[in-house]
């Protein structure tokens, strides 16, 4: 299997499967250094973690990042920063009916036609526990970007949906209901919502909007390596993406040019920002914004038709702990690729100055 790295000049490579021993990652081109807190990086993934609330997998895991090299007395060397962490709460016997059955809307039929292989225990390879590696990478690409802001939050579940442009929002409260969404009121609904569906052994789906605060100019590449271009391959590279918008994204269909033009100040800000802080590819130094659309979760608790690697009819159910809905532990997981996509593009930029 190739194509295990993402970035350019600050690149992550990733390895290791669900119920492997250890999942991990090494992390090329960043700078010597560079201060680095630890104890954040834990924070970050604390927040991905299952078994941390009643809405998410119960599947208890301390997902404790070890770090093998690239960090000395508390800085950054320069060299490669390699890392690990260890899986110690599999649970592969939870797995065992689906060994030769393909489970809906799953990896499993595609991985089996391509390698002629898989591992069936939770997925393998295409686990979102791979998602963990991401986010101690953008950790630490959070330290080296530090003078820029990036907050995210769960903006729908199901048909419960802010309104509320983000403006209004207070960040700082994102992190204070389970479902990590800034406005109580909505967070109630949408966690009630979850719950509800969890009962019936169904799952649900929603977004996730990210906005980026404190945007320097300049910050992209036409014509193949466009900022938002990069940052829709990121985020559709995350299990459960199935869509991507930024700045008024498909609302912006429904108006005209008149409506839509992001007129100028004499600073060189604009008026208003339905460009998501994004024209021709390149950073304009307003807020960069954009939701991701996440499918509902394809493990349900409910018998369904199916077929085995023979092509025989066959059913299904689904056994284990699994999210009801994958959103909250994602929105970690959406800071990190969006830093990492930002520090590599502010390591490009960096170079070109200097030569």
């Amino acid at each position: 299997m190739a194509f295990n790295s993402f970035g350019n000049i600050l690149r992550l490579t990733t390895f290791g499967e669900s119920h492997g021993i250890a999942i991990g990652g090494v992390l090329d081109g960043f700078p010597a250094g560079v201060e680095i807190d630890l104890k954040a990086v834990q924070e970050e993934l604390d927040r991905r973690k299952p078994g941390q609330s009643k809405i998410v997998t119960q599947r208890k895991e301390p997902d404790t990042v070890e770090f093998l090299s690239g960090i000395f007395e508390g800085r950054s060397t320069g060299t490669s920063i390699g890392f690990i962490i260890k899986n110690t709460n599999q649970k592969s016997k939870d797995y065992s009916h689906n060994t030769d059955v393909y489970r809906p809307s799953h990896a499993d039929f595609t991985y089996d036609k391509k390698y002629g292989i898989r591992d069936h225990r939770g997925g393998g390879r295409s686990s979102a526990r791979e998602t963990a590696n991401w986010v101690v990478a953008g950790a630490l690409a959070k330290q080296l970007i530090s003078h820029i802001s990036i907050n995210a939050y769960t903006s729908s579940v199901g048909e419960i949906e802010m309104k509320q442009e983000y403006q209004h929002l207070d960040f700082s409260k994102i992190e204070s209901n389970d479902i990590r969404c800034p406005d109580a009121e909505m967070a109630e609904k949408m966690i009630d919502k979850i719950k509800e569906i969890r009962k019936l052994g169904d799952t649900i789906g929603g977004t996730i909007s990210c906005v980026v605060q404190n945007m320097p100019v300049g910050l992209g590449e036409p014509i193949f390596h466009k900022l938002h271009a990069e940052l829709g391959k990121a985020m559709l590279s995350l299990n459960a993406v199935k869509g991507f918008e930024f700045g008024s994204g498909f609302d912006g269909t429904k108006m005209k040019g008149s409506q839509h033009n992001d007129l100028f100040n004499e600073d060189g800000s604009t008026k208003t920002n339905l460009s998501g802080g994004i024209q021709g590819g390149i950073s304009n130094g307003m807020d960069i914004y954009f939701r991701v659309a996440f499918k509902p979760v394809a493990t349900i608790m409910q018998n369904q038709p199916t077929i085995n690697s023979k092509g025989e009819a066959t059913e299904i159910m689904g056994k284990g702990r699994h999210d009801p809905c994958v959103v909250p532990r994602a929105v970690p997981v959406i800071e990190a690729l969006t830093a990492l996509v930002l520090a590599d593009f502010y390591l490009l930029n960096k170079t070109r100055k200097i030569s």
